[in-house]
């Protein structure tokens, strides 16, 4: 329990942790546009906190405290996580289908509501998951573990400051180096007969890639995500491209003939991969309905829950919430009404939709880890897709709100669990996240319009990808225009992409658990079909070498292994933004 004497929610603390998660959201959308998925910023944001204070507590300030810095990594990592409210997935999805363009009020606006939906609805179902039910929330567990243990060691934390900090220099050194020189992807020999043409496994995107972003990515992952991702590119980009060209079932048009042909080849991989990853999800959600009942009707989730909550009771007052509550939930509604011209009952009633999903997500979150937040998108596209056929603005963002909600309330809810172990208060933790959400929304929505100003000729290029943003946009396009819309054949092998994706999910889960190491990830496999093939490539080395670290040289792995690949991950990411404003301000 703690000192009730001890600093949490100062200003210092507040103001920390929304700077930092400002920053880390810039980091976020520009993976969440190359890779489609963001990181978790708890931990990195407690590793930069405390170097921070620390140099200035050298210099006389007062020492930053372990509450402090909780409420720190509150904050940051909400912020960090306003890439999900749909910047890097529906938000470019609506203007490539309709051409609308958000302002930066607008956008701000629309992403810090949504957001607060989330931040509310983990809020409200706080107690009974965490206090009553005890859910684990593995990453809450992790951070509270990673404070014990910085202020342990207060030596040890700094090693693992500096070895992220290098490790940022490094990358943001080199992302700029090859962005200037500029040094370009490797092109790897050899030719495949694809009918009429001969294509390079360049002209398939499959080459080796300068950039150590992803190599980062993969080191953070399994050995098994790393396979199966390596795995669906080659049956993408080796297999079923040259197939589907021999066939002429992709236009060309005018390419280069030594260039990659991403964005004429994905326009039909992508709806094999996208049915593969949303029949997947879908279907691993299915086999979660223990927890999805018992967001509703409680109950604990495991008899054998060690880590039982100790925080003291000082919730949000009861009357504040349902304020808060309605406030945001007419907010929201008012927002999809006046600003893409949804029926008010639809706007309604995708609300009310969203606060069930993002309590199951979170209930989902706490007893797996996994924060199934495309899964609950897709199941509001679906629902809007037969309330309102042909209405791809209502599809997707109806479906955005569910998205961004999911996301916050998944990331707060672990948050809490960190604050219960450390004996924190749920009421400032909650006043942390929204400060957070702010600093993200105000810093996210700036990067995004950087970096996107036009989507409709950025996204599925090799600079942006956008997988995530693709596949919100297939399933809006299916709904809006029907198969008749589809490239030949590819409802065909849209199905077998969802058969595929339900029978690999259904292996996972049913297997013994040394079986499924050898069943490909539907989510993973799925991905290798929406982006370039050498990403794929660079992500399967660095889950080779995760696993080799973390197997020969795993006291050095514990201590190091995630520093590093954050910095790298943060280094690019920072870096990539910083030349995008400075090709605006030099044009």
């Amino acid at each position: 329990m703690r000192e009730r004497s001890a600093p949490e929610l100062t200003l210092r603390a507040a103001l920390t942790g929304t700077l930092l998660g400002a920053v880390l959201s810039l980091c976020n959308i520009y993976s969440g546009l190359k890779i489609g998925w963001g990181f978790n910023m708890s931990i990195t944001a407690a590793l930069l906190a405390f170097g921070i204070w620390r140099a200035a507590q050298a210099a006389g300030a007062p020492a930053f405290g372990k509450l402090e810095n909780n409420i720190n990594q509150t904050a940051a990592s909400a912020g960090a996580s306003i890439s999900s409210a749909g910047l890097v997935s529906a938000i470019p999805a609506m203007t490539m289908l309709t051409g609308r363009t958000l302002g930066f009020l607008e956008l701000a606006s629309w992403t810090f509501l949504i957001s607060m939906v989330g931040v509310l609805v983990g809020v409200g179902m706080r107690r009974q998951m965490i206090e009553v039910d005890r859910l684990p929330f593995a990453q809450g567990i992790a951070s509270a573990e990673t404070l014990d243990r910085m202020y342990a060691s207060g030596e040890e934390a700094i090693r693992k400051v500096l070895a992220l900090l290098g490790a940022g220099a490094l990358a943001a050194a080199w992302k700029t180096v090859v962005h200037f020189a500029p040094i370009r992807n490797i092109a790897l020999p050899g030719a495949i007969d694809a009918g009429a043409r001969v294509v390079t496994p360049m002209n398939l995107t499959v080459a080796i890639d300068p950039s150590p972003l992803m190599i980062a990515v993969g080191s953070l992952g399994s050995l098994r995500t790393g396979v199966s991702m390596l795995a669906g590119a080659v049956c993408a980009w080796l297999v079923l491209g040259p197939l589907a060209l021999s066939n002429g079932w992709i236009e060309l048009g005018e390419v280069s003939a030594t260039g990659p042909w991403f964005k004429e080849l994905v326009t039909w991989l992508l709806w094999p991969g996208v049915a593969m990853m949303v029949v997947g999800s879908l279907v691993s959600v299915a086999f979660s309905w223990r927890s999805i009942a018992r967001t509703f009707t409680g109950g604990s989730a495991s008899e054998s829950a060690s880590d039982e909550a100790r925080a003291p009771v000082d919730d949000v007052p009861r009357r504040t919430y349902y304020a808060l509550a309605l406030f945001v939930i007419a907010a929201v509604a008012i927002g999809q009404v006046v600003l893409f011209d949804i029926a008010w009952w639809a706007a309604i009633l995708a609300v009310l939709l969203t606060w069930i999903l993002a309590a199951v997500c979170g209930r989902v979150s706490g007893e797996t880890s996994l924060t199934p937040v495309g899964a609950m998108g897709k199941v509001t596209q679906l629902v809007f897709g037969l309330l309102v056929p042909g209405n791809p603005t209502a599809n997707l963002m109806s479906a955005n709100v569910t998205g961004g909600a999911a996301a916050q309330s998944g990331d707060l809810l672990h948050d809490l669990k960190t604050g219960a172990l450390l004996g924190a208060s749920p009421r400032r933790q909650a006043i942390a996240q929204s400060c957070g959400v702010v600093g993200g929304a105000l810093a996210g929505s700036a990067a995004y319009l950087v970096l996107l100003p036009d989507p409709a000729s950025q996204i599925g290029t090799a600079e942006w990808p956008g997988p995530a943003v693709m596949t919100w946009r297939a399933v809006a396009e299916v709904f809006a225009g029907g198969v008749g819309a589809m490239p030949p054949y590819a409802l065909e092998a849209m199905v077998a992409g969802g058969v595929l994706g339900a029978l690999l999910t259904v292996l996972e889960k049913t297997l013994p658990e040394r079986a499924r190491a050898f069943v490909p990830s539907p989510a993973a496999f799925g991905l290798g079909f929406v982006v370039q093939g050498w990403y794929a490539v660079s992500l399967f080395a660095g889950a080779l070498i995760g696993w080799l670290v973390r197997r020969y040289a795993k006291t050095w792995s514990e201590r190091f292994l995630t520093p590093i690949a954050a910095g790298v991950i943060a280094g690019e990411s920072l870096a990539g933004v910083s030349i995008a404003v400075y090709a605006i301000l030099s044009a």
